[in-house]
């Protein structure tokens, strides 16, 4: 989902918000950001995203239709958004395709790429584990360049044309059927092509993760049996809890975990819950549900929005990108859910996560530990 943002809530949360160790202390063991007195977080969430390497695996930098956007320099206060987020590695990726697939992946790289040097004192490309290591040391935001996709592979030899150019993740399909496998709205679900194993088995030849976030349940399945190592659902949730075909199986679940897959969870609230409310306690719901399903190593975050969510759109753009999108995705009033649409989300998922008892480890795990291990094994 792609779309244009207004600068709402920026004034709000804008200059020092990541001031942490400046943060007033108010009552016993709470704190709040400068910028953002109306957040308030225990010293022990401040403390767990400050210590954890927290990779959001599906996190545009900026959800925009503006093709200019790429040429835009930050201004302070974007910056310091980005910094106060405590998210070190952003998995920027699109939805791209048609019959110009192609050109359209050449242009995004370009452009994206060249958006994080033009930012470069907030931004660095990420190439192995060991960008998002650094980044994390010198506290900048490590962007892993991905799109949400496969058609650009027109043969099989593109696959090694786009890892040289920087793409370092792909989804096999969007929601429709393309050439390698069936998308999660198909009508009919026909599984991974003959095409579609071939691209597979290149992409982890030359160490590009493959990701089935937006794919059937069939070509899922079949993508994770195909496939010799483990793969991603960078974006994702549990059907066991919200009935939408965007969202997984156990049986999916199970079989990526088994492979040693990774599965991020993320705030879309229509698939996180059918009614409201919608909450960051229900994106919650789907991390328990995973964690006691195959593991807690195998659950991560991919949010699946940018800094500020969706519904911060331009109304004409909001309701194009609603429209854009088949029936059964079943939007309602809101995109984002209640407590997860801001750039200090991360925090308010840390402290719901402390409030259902998981150990320091296990949250550092969930917000990026698990998928930094299965980034490096993935790409060496």
């Amino acid at each position: 989902m792609t779309g244009s943002f207004r600068m709402t809530r920026r004034a709000t949360l804008a200059g020092a918000v990541g001031a942490v160790l400046s943060a007033p202390m108010i009552g016993r063991g709470a704190y709040a950001f400068a910028a953002a007195p109306a957040k308030v977080y225990s010293r022990r969430a401040i403390d767990l995203v400050a210590s954890s390497l927290v990779i959001d695996m599906l996190a545009p930098l900026k959800i925009t239709m503006s093709p200019d956007y790429v040429a835009h320099r930050l201004t302070d206060a974007e910056a310091a958004e980005f910094r106060a987020s405590g998210i070190t590695g952003f998995h920027q990726a699109y939805g791209l395709g048609g019959p110009d697939a192609k050109a359209q992946a050449l242009e995004y790289l370009a452009g994206w790429q060249g958006f994080a040097g033009r930012n470069s004192h907030v931004f660095t490309l990420v190439d192995g584990v060991a960008d998002l290591d650094r980044a994390k040391t010198d506290k900048k935001c490590a962007v892993i360049m991905g799109i949400q996709n496969a058609e650009h592979f027109e043969k099989v030899e593109d696959v090694a044309l786009f890892r040289r150019l920087g793409l370092r993740c792909a989804q096999l399909t969007y929601n429709s059927q393309n050439r390698i496998g069936s998308g999660s709205t198909e009508r009919v679900d026909g599984g991974v092509s003959d095409y579609g194993a071939a691209i597979i088995a290149e992409m982890e030849k030359h160490k590009m993760l493959v990701d089935v976030s937006h794919c059937g349940d069939q070509t899922t399945l079949d993508a994770i049996e195909i496939a010799k190592g483990p793969i991603a659902i960078t974006h994702s949730n549990a059907r066991a809890l919200v009935d939408h075909p965007r969202v997984k199986t156990d049986a999916a679940i199970k079989a990526l975990a088994a492979k040693g897959g990774v599965m991020g969870i993320t705030g879309v609230r229509m698939f996180v819950r059918t009614s409201d409310p919608t909450n960051v306690g229900h994106m919650a719901d789907h991390i328990d549900h995973v964690a006691k399903l195959v593991g807690v190593d195998h659950v991560g975050i991919g949010s699946d929005a940018d800094l500020h969510g969706y519904d911060d759109m331009i109304p004409a753009e909001y309701a194009a990108l609603k429209g854009s999108y088949k029936g059964s995705y079943a939007f309602r009033d809101k995109i984002d859910i209640d407590g997860f649409d801001h750039p200090l989300k991360t925090f308010d998922l840390v402290e719901e996560l402390i409030r259902r008892n998981y150990s320091n480890d296990n949250i550092r795990a969930v917000l990026g530990g698990n998928f930094r291990r299965l980034l490096a094994q993935v790409w060496g």
